[in-house]
C-alpha cells in the first residue's frame, strides 16, 4: 500500500477534458485540492474546457496537472495511479455517446467497461485507501419502469449502457470483495454550455443560435419522443464530491425527477428566442437508435435524505442558460434570462462563465 505524506489532498480525474471533468477540476481547485487529469494524446490540443485553469506546471502555484494516458492501456493507468498517489479518483472518462456505441461496440466495451476494471485493479494493488468514484449512467436502467432509483433493475438498451452496467458491478464487487471505498453515482442527464456538440441538447441550442445568426438553415434530429431527466451539470459535480466524503461507501441516484421529451426541449429552446421550431427542424432516420430507451427520470429520495441536496436548475431554466451561452458564442447578444437565473441561484458560483 502507498504511504501518504502530503497534507494537500490529491485527486485524479479521468475524462478531465469533458464537460463533467472540467467542472469537477474547477470545483476541486476551489476546495484547495491538487488536481491531476488523464488526457488522451492527440495531434491537436483538446483542452479547451480547462485552458482557463491551466497554469504552466513550472509555476509555483500550479495545482492542475495533465498526464497523457489511455483507459485501454492498463500499464499506463497503473503507472499514473502509482506515481500520483491520489487520495480520490473520479472516473469520468468513457466513450459516452449512446448512438456512437452502436457503431463502435468493441471500443465502447474496452474503454467504458474494461477501463473501469483497470483502474480498480490498480487501486487494489497500490493504494487501498484511495476513494473511487464511478460515473454510472441512467442509461443502465434502459426500459425499466420510471421513476428509477437505486433498487430499480437494470435493463440496458445500448452497448454503452451494457458497458456501464459492467463498470457499475465491478465497482460494487471491488467494494465488497476487497474493501475499497468505491462508489457509484448514477447520474441522470446533466447538461451545460460545455456539453459536447454531438449531444442532442447542445445540438439544439447551437442550432437555435446559428439560425438566428444566419449560419444554419435547418436542424436535423432523430426520435423526438424519448423522455429524459435533464439537470444542470455544475450541480451534479458537487454530488460526486459529496459521495466520496461520506463515512461509508455507497451508491446514489441523482436527477431532477422531471421527465421531458426531446420535442419539449426543442420547443422550449426555439420559443425562448421567438422562433417556431417546426419551420426549422427536420427528422433524419439515420439518427434513430436500433433500440431506444423511452422513459428515464430519477427518484433521488435517498440522495436528498442522506446528502441533503436538491437541484436548483430545472428544465426551462436549463434551456435558457444554454441558449444564452450559445448566442454569445456566435456573436449575438443573449436574451439574458438564463444569465439572470445563474446570477440569482448561484451568486457564489465556483465555475467560470462559459
Amino acid at each position: 500500500m502507498i504511504a501518504k505524506t502530503d497534507k494537500t489532498k490529491k485527486a485524479l480525474i479521468t475524462g478531465i477534458t469533458g464537460q463533467d471533468g472540467s467542472y469537477l477540476a474547477e470545483f476541486l481547485l476551489s476546495k484547495n485540492y491538487e488536481v491531476h487529469g488523464i488526457v488522451r494524446r492527440a495531434s491537436t490540443f483538446n483542452t479547451c474546457r480547462i485552458d482557463h485553469i491551466l497554469l504552466d506546471p513550472h509555476e509555483s502555484n500550479a495545482r492542475l496537472f495533465r498526464h497523457y494516458g489511455d483507459l485501454s492501456d492498463s500499464e499506463q493507468v497503473s503507472n499514473i495511479i502509482y506515481n500520483i498517489q491520489p487520495d480520490e479518483v473520479y472516473h469520468l472518462g468513457a466513450q459516452s455517446h449512446v448512438k456512437v456505441s452502436f457503431s463502435m461496440p468493441e471500443y465502447t466495451g474496452n474503454v467504458t467497461a474494461l477501463g473501469t476494471a483497470r483502474i480498480l485493479e490498480s487501486i487494489r494493488r497500490y493504494g487501498n485507501e484511495v476513494k473511487f468514484y464511478q460515473a454510472s449512467s441512467s442509461e443502465m436502467f434502459g426500459r425499466s419502469p420510471a421513476p428509477q432509483n437505486e433498487e430499480t433493475p437494470f435493463s440496458p438498451a445500448s452497448p454503452y449502457a451494457v458497458a456501464k452496467v459492467y463498470a457499475y458491478w465491478m465497482t460494487k464487487n471491488y467494494r465488497q470483495g476487497y474493501g475499497l471505498f468505491a462508489c457509484n453515482g448514477i447520474l441522470f442527464n446533466h447538461e451545460s454550455p460545455r456539453r459536447g456538440e454531438i449531444f442532442v441538447t447542445r445540438k439544439i441550442t447551437m442550432a437555435v443560435a446559428n439560425i438566428l445568426a444566419n449560419k444554419q438553415q435547418f436542424l436535423y434530429l432523430g426520435n423526438l419522443e424519448p423522455k429524459r431527466d435533464w439537470g444542470f451539470a455544475p450541480e451534479y459535480i458537487e454530488v460526486m464530491w459529496r459521495i466520496l466524503q461520506q463515512k461509508e461507501p455507497d451508491d446514489f441516484v441523482m436527477g431532477t425527477g422531471e421527465p421531458h421529451t426531446v420535442r419539449e426541449f426543442v420547443e422550449q429552446a426555439f420559443a425562448y428566442v421567438g422562433l417556431n421550431w417546426e419551420k426549422y427542424v427536420r427528422i433524419d432516420s439515420t439518427y434513430f437508435r436500433p433500440t431506444e430507451t423511452e422513459n428515464l427520470y430519477a427518484d433521488s429520495s435517498k440522495l436528498k435524505k442522506r446528502l441533503g441536496l436538491e437541484t436548483k436548475v430545472h428544465f426551462k431554466d436549463l434551456t435558457k442558460i444554454m441558449v444564452d451561452a450559445d448566442m454569445r458564442k456566435v456573436g449575438l447578444k443573449p436574451i439574458g434570462e438564463g444569465d439572470k437565473i445563474l446570477a440569482k441561484k448561484f451568486p457564489d458560483k465556483w465555475w467560470a462563465i462559459d
